[in-house]
């Protein structure tokens, strides 16, 4: 299974405790900024809790940009150490977007979020198991309206991304099989069709 690294802009994002219990390989790196002397007792505990899947760096000097190139440099270190790794930035600045681009377009898994809410895979990692799964994913469906794919391919590519590209080829198809078990789904060849309570018709 992946590494989900979690790389947290503290300068710009402040978020007073961060995730435990995840059954998810994750890694959070903290970075702070050289004016910032003092670490809330909330976040020194979440961190101490996450024992080695935690570290905070930090950085040298306090021009406009000093942190984002530390952060910078580290997923460049982290994605040449681990190709297969997907890398979260927590930063409301844009500047990273420029990057973020260029790192996907050379097949390197990354976002930018606001927040640590917005990390999906965090709050899919307490589906540990296939019914969880499957019930998160009819939620995620039916919210998709119009919008849910309408090929067997496509459901998977849907279901890969659900779940952050945590899963394996084996256990986005056992998905699948269950939705159709289930009847949420029909599958007609390699087409798509949705029943309730996707739709939400009977």
């Amino acid at each position: 299974m992946r590494t989900n690294y979690i790389l947290i802009d503290y300068e710009n994002v402040q978020p007073g405790l961060l995730p435990t219990g995840s059954d998810i390989p994750i890694k959070v790196l903290t970075f702070i900024g050289e004016r910032q002397t003092k670490i809330p007792f909330e976040l020194a505990s979440s961190l101490q809790k996450l024992g080695d899947q935690a570290s905070y760096i930090k950085i040298d000097g306090n021009g406009p940009d000093a942190l984002d190139f530390h952060i910078a440099y580290y997923i460049g270190k982290l994605a040449e150490q681990d190709s297969n790794s997907y890398f979260h930035i927590v930063s409301k600045d844009k500047g990273f977007d420029p990057l973020i681009r260029h790192l996907k377009k050379n097949k390197i898994l990354i976002q930018r979020v606001n927040s640590l809410s917005e990390i999906l895979i965090l709050s899919n990692s307490n589906n540990s198991t296939l019914g969880q799964k499957v019930t998160s994913m009819i939620e995620s469906l039916k919210a998709r309206g119009n919008s849910r794919p309408r090929r067997v391919k496509t459901l998977e590519n849907t279901i890969n991304a659900f779940f952050m590209k945590s899963l394996s080829e084996a256990e986005v198809k056992k998905i699948v099989a269950q939705l159709a078990k289930q009847k949420a789904i029909t599958l007609t060849d390699q087409v798509v069709s949705y029943n309730a309570p996707i739709t939400g018709k009977d």
